[in-house]
């Protein structure tokens, strides 16, 4: 090859434009493979530090007295009720209209979602706060746990059931309130919301006023309910 050829084969070369392209996209590819990698290792040393931290607080309850201090253990396995009542329900509601539709399936998961803890909180506050005393007479008298049951837990325990089914009604009604406005189909919080919307006010009211008599209705309703079923606790609450 002469000189001029060899001029003329570098010149032609660095005539070409040089692709960029290739470089860049490579570029991007590492940068976000070493940006997922970091996340993942955040992610590994947060959870690593919970579990140590658990793993700690474990042992450490292992060598104390229970009145006095506890495990994670325990605390997991009586008061995730708890735990699962402390989540706000009106957040969820949203989500459950997206899973489940538009539709009266929606309405009903809300509903039960709004009246299912309280009634069961205090169906166990009830159950525990059993006297020892009775349980003791009982098993000294030879009765089957169905006996001890129905005679002597659930009659000790149907103050905390009614007055978990009050909480669990008024709650049912602000949950149905709630689906009614998350849907937007029908109901009484569809009439509330087409009326505000129009500045009708006196109709407005008109649902308002009937879900008050409802509540005021379903209450005076429950209570005559407990006087029949349990007469004791509206004596002793009299006296």
């Amino acid at each position: 090859m002469t000189t001029v050829e060899r001029v003329r084969g570098e010149l032609s070369d660095a005539a070409q434009p040089v692709d960029l392209s290739g470089d860049q996209a490579r570029a991007e590819r590492v940068a976000a493979a070493r940006r997922h990698r970091r996340r993942l290792i955040d992610l590994a040393i947060r959870v690593a530090s919970l579990a140590i931290a658990l793993t700690l607080w474990e042992i450490a309850a292992w060598n104390v007295d229970p009145v006095l201090f506890t495990s994670p253990t325990n605390v997991a396995l009586t008061v995730y009720i708890t735990f699962l009542y402390s989540i706000p329900s009106v957040a969820l509601v949203p989500l459950i209209v997206l899973w489940a539709g538009f539709d009266t399936t929606a309405k009903v998961i809300i509903l039960f979602l709004f009246a299912f803890f309280p009634m069961v909180i205090n169906t166990y506050q009830g159950v525990k706060s059993v006297d020892p005393k009775l349980l003791e007479v009982g098993r000294a008298f030879r009765c089957s746990e169905r006996q001890l049951w129905w005679n002597i837990v659930l009659p000790a325990s149907l103050p905390f059931i009614v007055t978990g089914l009050r909480l669990a009604l008024g709650r049912g009604l602000i949950g149905m309130v709630l689906a009614d406005l998350y849907t937007a189909i029908s109901g009484i919080g569809y009439l509330i919301v087409r009326t505000a919307s129009t500045y009708q006010v006196d109709k407005m009211f008109v649902p308002i006023v009937t879900l008050g008599l409802l509540g005021v209705t379903l209450t005076a309703l429950l209570r005559l309910a407990e006087k029949y079923v349990a007469p004791w606790t509206a004596a002793s609450r009299d006296d």
